[in-house]
């Protein structure tokens, strides 16, 4: 019966290739494999930051866009295996993180108590995953209760299957750009929810990191206003706009307004799923 329901999700997720439904898809393979409480896939292009592909996040998604998305991928023990070795594989939190090593890692101290122990995941597994050499996709799995942890037989399965899933994220991605695959809103979703889903983006993005005038400053740029348009709306001389526009930049992390945006859609997402 097992072997019958991974055929079936294995069959639907090739006739899902190249199209926004594969990641779901995949993910329904993975889960007859192995038990996990909430995952995330994201997209990595060398020098960039990461591009949120897809989510099963139930609490505190917030964190993903506030916190992960904007500065504490940085310092994400995973993150860091991947710029360092470029190997692919299936690694537990616990294959790259040695306890004594923690203990006088201050960085890694610094992204458990700012971000990783305020997610709620007591456990956590990902997989590596080169696209081309210069794009990659990170699979994270976690779990959210004390008791739970992934035992030797679960990752021993999920090894032996670890080449077809390779090759089924190699053929979707070296097709399809890293992009937003989950839509924001239902079909049915009126206008109305829409336009205030949009709205409350606007009003809470960078609100970790920016000064409430460099939030809605950047909240006019999110909305394609340039620096001229944003100081006569605001009634400022144009170059302290400018200056506000240099800061922002460097707090939220992004080096064009292409990122921006990129980033603006990360947090619609978060904040409306």
């Amino acid at each position: 019966m097992h072997n019958d329901e991974l055929n079936i999700h294995l069959a639907d997720t090739i006739s899902a290739l190249n199209s926004p439904n594969f990641t779901p898809k995949l993910m329904h393979v993975i889960s007859v494999l192995l038990n996990f409480d909430c995952s995330v896939i994201l997209g990595y292009r060398e020098g960039k930051r990461p591009i949120y592909l897809y989510d099963s996040i139930e609490n505190k998604r917030d964190l993903l866009f506030q916190r992960y998305l904007t500065t504490s991928f940085q310092s994400d023990p995973f993150y860091q295996k991947l710029n360092a070795n470029k190997e692919q594989g299936i690694f537990t939190l616990k294959d790259i993180v040695d306890k004594d090593v923690a203990r006088n890692d201050l960085d890694y101290q610094a992204y458990c108590e700012h971000f990783y122990h305020q997610t709620g995941w007591k456990d956590e597994l990902s997989m590596l995953i080169e696209i081309e050499p210069t794009r990659w996709v990170i699979l994270y799995f976690g779990f959210m209760e004390n008791d739970k942890r992934f035992t030797k037989p679960q990752l021993a399965k999920l090894k032996s299957y670890f080449t077809i899933i390779q090759s089924l994220c190699q053929q979707h991605w070296k097709q399809t750009e890293f992009t937003l695959a989950e839509a924001v809103f239902s079909p049915a979703a009126y206008s109305g929810q829409l336009r205030a889903a949009i709205e409350s983006a606007l009003a809470s993005f960078g609100q970790s990191v920016l000064t409430k005038r460099e939030q809605e400053i950047a909240a006019l740029i999110a909305q394609g206003n340039d620096s001229k348009e944003i100081s006569k709306q605001l009634g400022v001389a144009e170059g302290t706009i400018k200056n506000h526009r240099k800061r922002i930049y460097a707090q939220l992390n992004v080096a064009s307004l292409s990122e921006l945006f990129q980033l603006f859609l990360n947090h619609l997402i978060t904040q409306s799923r």
